[in-house]
């Protein structure tokens, strides 16, 4: 008659452990390359009708090019950085998207710092109407900002774009970055302040460093957010000063014949995010991360 001892049958669940390990893991991971897929078809998709004519996209699909990449050319994109209207759509783009980051960066980080470690009057208020305003839509000031922009002289130009975007992304750049610089050690600002630093030194050499992440997050956001806007480039951009959103819809009103021109310009319109996006994607996941993990 035999007999188990009680670490004879470890060895004989291992296998079996294994296994459904491996299958939890395998499920998971071909349940992200299944998301993946999806979400890249389209770009795929994209990507080759930009490089075919437009007597091909319109007598066969895109995914024809795969079986003849021979007849792939360049030929759109030449044409489209010969089209005057999209190429200065695309400097306005640039011109919209850059200064308004820049300058949200730039104030919300200011004000954050001084929601979380500068004592004044009505601080705490003042904090509180900024939360507020997060959840005022911004279709309520279109109308409003427009009538004042008229006044101004600002409506139909970029600087008028710039600051819309600007007074609208600030609330949630205020609260973002204040609530991270408020996780700082106090002790830490203290042994700056003993050792003879002042707040703008203290600011500049400790905390923007420490925020790092959060303030990449935040240009992240703010960058694609103004990149990919349409809606409130329609309202207070004029021909010469419209982005490309507003140029490739445009053009999407005869798509039949424009077909060579939509392709490419949306293309370039997706990759310049995506560049923006995986050149800061390691400070992106760090201020993702910051504060789940105590």
């Amino acid at each position: 008659m035999t007999t188990t001892t009680p670490g004879a049958s470890g060895p004989r669940r291992r296998p079996a452990a294994r296994l459904t390990k491996w299958l939890s893991g395998g499920l998971i991971q071909i349940f992200l390359l299944v998301i993946g897929l999806i979400w890249v078809t389209p770009v795929a998709g994209l990507f080759f009708s930009s490089l075919r004519t437009e007597e091909e996209n319109a007598t066969s699909g895109w995914w024809s090019a795969l079986t003849s990449p021979g007849k792939l050319s360049v030929d759109n994109y030449t044409a489209l950085l010969e089209n005057s209207g999209i190429t200065q759509a695309f400097w306005n783009t640039l011109l919209i998207s850059v200064p308004t980051t820049v300058l949200v960066v730039v104030i919300a980080a200011l004000a954050g710092y001084a929601f979380a470690w500068l004592e004044f009057p009505g601080r705490d208020w003042i904090f509180l109407l900024v939360v507020a305003m997060l959840v005022v839509p911004i279709q309520i000031g279109l109308l409003p900002v427009a009538k004042m922009f008229g006044a101004l002289g600002l409506f139909g130009s970029i600087p008028g774009v710039v600051l819309f975007h600007v007074a609208y992304g600030l609330p949630f750049a205020i609260f973002l970055l204040r609530n991270y610089f408020a996780e700082i050690p106090k002790e830490m600002l203290e042994a700056a302040r003993m050792d003879g630093g002042g707040e703008w030194r203290i600011f500049s050499r400790l905390v923007l460093p420490l925020g790092r992440p959060a303030i990449a997050s935040l240009a992240i956001f703010q960058f694609l957010w103004v990149w990919n806007d349409m809606l409130v480039a329609l309202i207070f951009a004029d021909s010469e000063s419209q982005p490309l959103t507003v140029a490739l819809q445009s053009e999407m009103r005869q798509f039949g014949s424009n077909i060579g021109v939509l392709a490419p310009g949306a293309f370039l319109s997706l990759v310049v995010p995506l560049i923006v996006f995986f050149a800061f994607q390691r400070h992106f996941v760090q201020g993702v991360m910051a504060g789940s993990v105590k």
